[in-house]
């Protein structure tokens, strides 16, 4: 069953925003959360049939947004300190 070209790329959509999304909740979230959070939101408009994963893409951005101000906010808005 051929599926057509733009459910596809919402397919692949989903899971680059869930992997981004995963990965920044380790590094660069500054980035990475953004990014998964529009990734998601293009799957989603774009009909994927994967929801699931752009939602989960959804919410590990906002999660790696929380992540960040919760880093800033317990280092006095620093990310690094060097010295």
């Amino acid at each position: 069953m051929p599926t057509r070209p733009a459910a596809s790329e919402a397919d692949q959509t989903a899971v680059a925003s869930f992997v981004l999304g995963l990965l920044g909740l380790l590094l660069f979230n500054l980035v990475l959360g953004p990014l998964a959070i529009a990734l998601a939101a293009f799957a989603l408009h774009r009909g994927t049939t994967r929801p699931g994963r752009a939602r989960l893409g959804l919410a590990l951005g906002l999660a790696d947004l929380a992540v960040l101000a919760a880093t800033l906010t317990a280092g006095h808005g620093t990310l690094f300190r060097l010295g």
